[in-house]
Order: C-alpha cells, then sequence, then structure tokens
C-alpha cells in the first residue's frame, strides 16, 4: 500500500490565525488586569513587550505586540509542519 502524505497547512493562513488569536489575548489580559485579573500574566508578557501595562493603551500596544508575535511563530510552525509531514 503506497504512504499518503497528510494535508499541508497554509503558512499565511496559520499565522494571521494565530496573530490574531494571541493579539486579542493580549488586549483582553491587558484590559482585565487593570481590575486586578491577570496581573501577574501581564508583568511577566510585559518584559517582553514593550509598553504593555495594565491600561487600556498598553493593552492595545500587548495587542499588537502579540499579533506580530502569533503571526510569526504560526508561519514558524506551519513551514515546519508542511516540511516534515509525512
Amino acid at each position: 500500500m503506497a504512504k499518503e502524505k497528510t494535508a499541508k497547512l497554509s503558512v499565511l493562513g496559520l499565522g494571521l490565525g494565530a496573530g490574531v488569536a494571541w493579539g486579542i489575548g493580549m488586549v483582553i489580559a491587558g484590559w482585565t488586569s487593570m481590575f486586578g485579573w491577570g496581573n501577574g500574566f501581564v508583568e511577566m508578557m510585559s518584559s517582553i513587550y514593550i509598553g504593555y501595562v495594565p491600561s487600556f493603551l498598553g493593552g492595545v500596544i500587548g495587542g499588537v505586540w502579540g499579533f506580530f508575535d502569533g503571526l510569526f511563530f504560526g508561519i514558524i510552525l506551519a513551514f515546519f509542519y508542511n516540511r516534515f509531514r509525512t
């Protein structure tokens, strides 16, 4: 029996999907931390994302950072998946 290859992932599609999801998560975490929820997470991520603080603008800044971070790692993940799929 012949070995069939698995389907390829859309590199840009996975990158954009991961970017949007991670960006929205960063916005929500930044905004909810204004009320005391998830402060530890926002403090930890603020050591990576410059300007990410528990405020309205800080949440937006974290969302932008998160989008590009998710986009980059989504693209890398899909690229390597497609490269090593069987």
